[in-house]
């Protein structure tokens, strides 16, 4: 499955669009996590846990999307964007979400000179 941002695929040619396909989940923090952040805030730098757990927010979402669009007949998404939100208080939903679509090579005709 090709998933792309941009509207078009190099090298490929969209034969259909099959409408739009979205992934999402909704993480809540961790006490844990939060104690470990706050200390981190203290003396600067990444918050590793928070950064581990968007990855793998991110990486679930790109899945559950993919999933989708297979469903649907695709073989490639197209403009995939995300968007996250908050819930609740200490949750969040990320959400990935793109156009579903069915490419295919695009041949190249040469003309005889």
């Amino acid at each position: 499955m090709i998933v792309v941002n941009s509207p078009q695929i190099v090298g490929k040619r969209i034969v259909r669009s099959l409408g739009l396909v979205r992934g999402n989940t909704i993480r809540a923090r961790h006490l844990g996590k939060d104690i470990l952040a706050v200390l981190r805030a203290l003396v600067g730098g990444e918050v590793a846990e928070y950064t581990k757990m968007m990855a793998e927010s991110r990486e679930q979402a790109l899945d559950r999307m993919v999933a989708e669009a297979r469903e649907l007949g695709a073989n490639a998404v197209v403009d995939v964007r995300f968007i996250t939100s908050m819930v609740m208080q200490g949750a969040a939903e990320l959400l990935a979400y793109g156009t579903a679509v069915v490419v295919e090579d695009e041949h190249v005709t040469q003309t005889a000179e």
